[in-house]
C-alpha cells in the first residue's frame, strides 16, 4: 500500500486528536476542585444589597450571588458563634456537645482530635487544608501557655496551616498564633491571661478611662489594647499585639499567599473574616464610607476584601475549579458592647431584612443567614427557596470530591448547593443559647421556656415565652402571628417531630400539655 503525503497527514491528525482526547479525560479524571468557605461574623440576613439592602451597596458580595445561588432559607446552627462554627466543622448539631457555648479565650479545645472534621474528610482525598481568620473553638487542653507551642488545636483536627485569633477581636488573648505559636512574641516580655482577675498594676476600662478611644457599653471593661477595652485580661506580648484597624488586610494576605503558594495542589481553605462583629474598627479608608457608623464602614470594608480574594483566585487562573461558599456564623447584633453609633445612625437599613429577633434570639433572624454558593461556569445563577444548614456542608462536600464521611447530623445535599434541585432539608433543630426549636418546611415552632422577653443590654428579643409558639414564616416572615392555639394539629405535629429529633437531648423544655 502506497502511503501518500495526505494519508500520512490524516494518521498525523488522527493519533494527535486521541493523544488530546486522552490527555484530556486524564485532567478531567484528576483535577479536583478546590473550596473555599468564607464565614462572616454577626452579618445579618438584610445586611448585604443582594438581599435586598439599599443603605448599604456590596457589589463583590452581589456578584458571587448573581453569578451563583443565593439561598433565602439558608442557616447557621445556632444564634451565636462558637455552636455555628462546631456546627459546621464538625457536621453535627451543637447542642449535642454541652460544652459548645460561646467561649472565653482561655477555653480547651471543643473539638475533639479524634472527632471527625471537615477539614479531616479534605485531607483523606489528598487536599491540603488551612483556615485563616477568626477561630473561638478553644485552644489547648486548659491552662494554656501561650508563650510555647499551643497544642491541640486547628491543626490537630485536620488543618495543615493555620493563622487564626484565639476567640474574638473583643477578648484577650489580642494576638495572631500561626499553627501553634503566637506570632511575634518577645520571650522577655511573655504573655499572662486571666478571665478572672486583673494582673497588678495594668490598666482597665473602669479605672483608667482616660486611655480609651472606644468607649465600652456593657462588658467590654478589662484590659486596654490599642485603646479599646477587651473582655478578660491580660499582660505583656506587646511585641506580638495585633493592629485592629489593619486586621481585615492582615487576614486577607494571609488568605491570599496561601492561594498563590497552593494552586498547584486541590486545597480546602476556611477563611473567617472577623466583620462586622465587635469592636468594629475599619481601616482609616472605609471610615466613614458607609453614613451608618462603624458597623456599616466594616461591612463595606468585608465587602471590598472578598473583592480582593476573589481577584487573586482568578489572577492564579482557579476561579473556574473553585467552589466558594459564603455566609456568617448568626444573625445581627448591633450594640453588642461598644458605643459605636450601630443604633443612632442605623437609619432605613433593617440588618434582619425583614425577619424577627436577632443573634441571641430563639426567633428566626438569630440563625436565618445569608447563604451563597458560587462556582464560575458550574453553577448556573439562580435563587433558591431550598431549606439548606451550614452543617450539611461537611456530607455534601465529601460527596463532592469522592470521600466518606462518617455519619452525622450532615445531611448529603450537593445538588442543592450546585442548584441541580430544590429539595433541601424536610427539617431542622436550631439553636440559641442552649435552648432549641424546630423548622420543618414553612413552620417554625418554639418550645415554651422560662426567661426574659428581651436582652436589655442590646436590645434583642430572646423568643422565649411560657407558651408555646408556631409560626409560617413564608407567609409570615416577620413572625407577627402565633398560630399554636389556632392551629394545634400542626403544633401536635411539630411538637412530636421535635421530640423525636432530640430524643433524650429534649431537657430543659417545659412539658406543657397541647390542649
Amino acid at each position: 500500500m502506497k502511503i501518500t503525503p495526505y494519508l500520512k497527514l490524516a494518521t498525523f491528525l488522527c493519533l494527535t486528536i486521541a493523544t488530546t482526547c486522552l490527555a484530556q479525560t486524564k485532567v478531567t479524571k484528576t483535577t479536583r476542585p478546590n473550596v473555599v468557605l468564607i464565614y462572616l461574623d454577626d452579618l445579618g440576613y438584610g445586611d448585604l444589597s443582594c438581599y435586598g439592602a439599599t443603605a448599604l451597596q456590596t457589589p463583590n458580595i452581589d456578584k458571587l450571588a448573581n453569578g451563583g445561588i443565593l439561598f433565602k432559607n439558608g442557616y447557621a446552627t445556632s444564634a451565636t458563634c462558637t455552636p455555628s462554627r462546631y456546627g459546621i466543622l464538625t457536621g453535627v448539631y451543637p447542642w449535642r456537645n454541652k460544652d459548645a457555648k460561646i467561649l472565653p479565650g482561655t477555653a480547651p479545645l471543643l473539638i475533639s482530635t479524634e472527632q471527625e472534621t471537615i477539614a479531616k474528610v479534605f485531607q483523606s482525598k489528598g487536599y491540603e487544608t488551612a483556615v485563616i481568620g477568626k477561630w473561638h473553638l478553644g485552644l489547648g487542653t486548659g491552662n494554656v501557655n501561650w508563650n510555647a507551642h499551643i497544642s491541640p488545636g486547628p491543626n490537630e483536627v485536620g488543618f495543615d496551616y493555620s493563622h487564626i485569633m484565639a476567640a474574638t477581636q473583643d477578648r484577650v488573648p489580642t494576638v495572631y498564633i500561626e499553627n501553634g505559636n503566637v506570632v511575634g512574641l518577645d520571650p522577655k516580655d511573655p504573655i499572662e491571661v486571666n478571665y478572672h482577675k486583673n494582673f497588678p498594676g495594668e490598666p482597665t476600662a473602669i479605672e483608667n478611662p482616660e486611655l480609651l478611644k472606644m468607649k465600652w457599653h456593657h462588658g467590654h471593661n478589662n484590659s486596654i489594647v490599642n485603646g479599646i477595652p477587651r473582655i478578660g485580661f491580660m499582660k505583656g506580648g506587646q511585641s506580638a499585639k495585633w493592629s485592629d484597624v489593619d486586621m481585615a488586610d492582615h487576614f486577607l494576605a494571609k488568605a491570599t499567599t496561601y492561594v498563590k503558594e497552593h494552586k498547584n495542589k486541590p486545597f480546602f481553605l476556611y477563611y473567617a473574616l472577623q466583620e462586622p462583629h465587635v469592636p468594629r474598627t475599619p481601616h482609616p479608608r472605609f471610615v466613614g464610607k458607609s453614613g451608618m457608623g462603624p458597623r456599616g464602614d466594616v461591612i463595606l470594608e468585608a465587602d471590598w476584601i472578598i473583592g480582593q480574594f476573589v481577584a487573586s483566585l482568578e489572577a492564579e487562573g482557579m476561579l473556574e475549579n473553585t467552589l466558594i461558599v459564603f455566609s456568617s456564623d448568626n444573625g445581627p447584633v448591633l450594640n453588642d458592647g461598644y458605643e459605636d453609633d450601630a443604633v443612632e445612625k442605623l437609619g432605613n437599613h433593617d440588618p434582619k431584612g425583614g425577619l424577627r429577633g436577632g443573634k441571641y434570639s430563639l426567633l428566626d433572624a438569630g440563625a436565618h443567614v445569608p447563604f451563597i454558593t458560587y462556582w464560575k461556569g458550574t453553577i448556573k445563577p439562580k435563587v433558591s427557596d431550598a431549606l439548606v444548614c451550614q452543617m450539611d456542608l461537611m456530607a455534601s462536600l465529601a460527596t463532592l470530591i469522592d470521600a466518606k464521611a462518617s455519619p452525622t447530623d450532615s445531611q448529603d445535599i450537593l445538588p442543592v448547593f450546585l442548584g441541580k434541585s430544590d429539595k433541601g432539608r424536610t427539617s431542622l433543630i436550631l439553636e440559641a443559647n442552649t435552648k432549641t426549636l424546630l423548622r420543618k418546611g414553612d413552620w417554625l415552632m418554639i418550645p415554651p421556656y422560662e426567661g426574659p422577653a428581651v436582652i436589655a443590654d442590646v436590645q434583642i428579643e430572646t423568643g422565649m415565652e411560657k407558651s408555646y409558639q408556631l409560626y409560617n414564616v413564608k407567609k409570615d416572615r416577620a413572625q407577627k402571628n402565633n398560630v399554636a392555639k389556632s392551629n394545634p394539629k400542626k403544633l401536635s405535629e411539630m411538637v412530636k417531630d421535635f421530640e423525636k429529633m432530640r430524643g433524650d437531648a429534649y431537657s430543659g423544655v417545659q412539658q406543657l400539655e397541647l390542649k
